[in-house]
Formats: structure tokens, sequence, C-alpha cells
């Protein structure tokens, strides 16, 4: 499916300001110490910038293992990015899993407080190749 430049353009932008709104939403969180919810928050925030980055390289997927693995083989293990980012994304993909489908699971404020350090390096990393 080919994508009209122009609303290309305005898909990248619309799934850039997501991730921006959902990082807010992730600090909101982790203010309130819904430490649970802070870890979904985050690492939706770097999917959505993922789906920015895919659109902007012509790759479309909405599924998560999709996407992670398109990103893992066309930018850490190239070398575009440094591993470390994909170490971020895996993390907080993984704590996603455990806080949403694990019957009980408790975060404590200093683990979120360094995913939310990650999710600010993470995106101006990925905002470098946007």
């Amino acid at each position: 499916m080919t994508i009209d430049p122009e609303d290309k353009k305005k898909l990248i932008e619309y799934r850039i300001n997501q991730a921006r709104e959902t990082v807010n939403e992730a600090d909101l969180m982790l203010q309130n110490s819904c430490f649970r919810a802070a870890v979904n928050r985050i690492y939706y925030s770097m999917f959505y910038l993922l789906l920015a980055l895919s659109l902007k390289y012509e790759f479309s997927t909405s599924k998560h293992h999709q996407l992670i693995g398109w990103f893992n083989k066309n930018f850490i293990h190239t070398g575009k990015i440094n591993r470390e980012y994909g170490k971020m994304l895996r993390k907080a993909y993984q704590y996603r899993i455990k806080g949403d489908y694990e019957p009980i699971v408790n975060f404590d404020k200093e683990t979120v407080e360094s995913m939310f350090a990650d999710l600010k390096e993470f995106i101006a990393e990925i905002m470098k190749i946007l």
C-alpha cells in the first residue's frame, strides 16, 4: 500500500505527538505513584515513536513483536543505534507485559524512575533519525 507523501508526513507527526502525550501520561502516573500504569505508558510511548519510525522507512505493522524485530534488525544489529536502546525497549516491553498480565505485580519507584529516564534518552535518540 502506497501512502501519499503528505499523508505519510501527517501520520508520522501524529505518532510523534502520540508518543509525547504518552510521556506526559507516564510522568503523571509516576508522580502519583501509579507505577504499573507508568510502566505501561513508558512502553507505549516507545511503541508509538517506533510506529513513526517504521512509517518513515515504509514498514507497516501493528504487531509489537514485528515492530520490535524490525527495529532490532534495521537499527540495532546494523549499529545505526547503540544496543543500549534495544535493551531499554526490551525491558520496557517485558515490564509492560508483566504489569498488564501477571495477577500480582509491584514495581518500585526507583525502577520506574530509571525506566522514565531511559524513555527520555530513547526518544532523543529516535528523534535524531526521524
